[in-house]
C-alpha cells in the first residue's frame, strides 16, 4: 500500500489522541494497514515504540511497561490476535495487566484469503473471552 498524505495525517491525529489519553509506550508486530501510525510512533520522541517479532511477545513487552506504571498499547493485525490468545486469557485477563489492543480488521471484504476465516471470528473470539471492544466507524477516530 502507497501511503498518502491523508493516511500520515490520520495517523499523526490517532497518535497524539493516544498521548492525550496517556499512553506513550507501543509495542507490536507489522501489519501494512498500520504502517503510517508505527511510523509516525517510531518518530515521535514523545512515545516509545518497540517492535515485537510476535504478537505473544509483544504482549510481554506491554505488560512490563504496564507493570511499571506505564499506559502501553499493542498494535496488531487479528490475525495476530488469534495467535496470541492463550497471552491475553493466561497471563493479561489473569493478572489484570491492562494493555490497550489496537487490532486491525482484515478478512471482511477483499483481502488475501489467510485472513477470511480471522475477520469472520474476530469480535466473537473477544466477546468469548471477555475482551471489551469497540469497531469505529468507517473514518471515524
Amino acid at each position: 500500500m502507497k501511503w498518502t498524505p491523508e493516511h500520515t495525517t490520520c495517523a499523526s491525529e490517532f497518535s497524539k489522541i493516544l498521548k492525550k489519553d496517556g499512553y506513550h509506550f507501543f509495542t507490536g508486530v507489522p501489519c501494512s494497514l498500520l504502517g503510517a501510525l508505527i511510523q509516525d510512533l517510531s518518530e515521535d520522541k514523545e512515545v516509545q515504540y518497540v517492535p515485537a517479532v510476535r504478537e505473544d511477545s509483544a504482549l510481554g513487552i506491554a505488560a512490563g511497561a504496564a507493570l511499571s506504571g506505564r499506559r502501553a498499547a499493542v498494535l496488531m493485525q487479528n490475525s495476530g490476535l488469534g495467535y496470541c490468545l492463550n497471552a491475553l486469557t493466561s497471563l493479561n485477563m489473569i493478572y489484570r495487566i491492562p494493555v490497550l489492543l489496537l487490532v486491525t480488521y482484515r478478512g471482511l471484504g477483499p483481502d488475501a484469503p489467510e485472513h477470511l476465516v480471522m475477520g469472520k471470528a474476530c469480535e466473537h473470539l473477544l466477546k468469548e473471552v471477555g475482551i471489551p471492544h469497540v469497531v469505529p466507524e468507517k473514518n471515524e477516530l
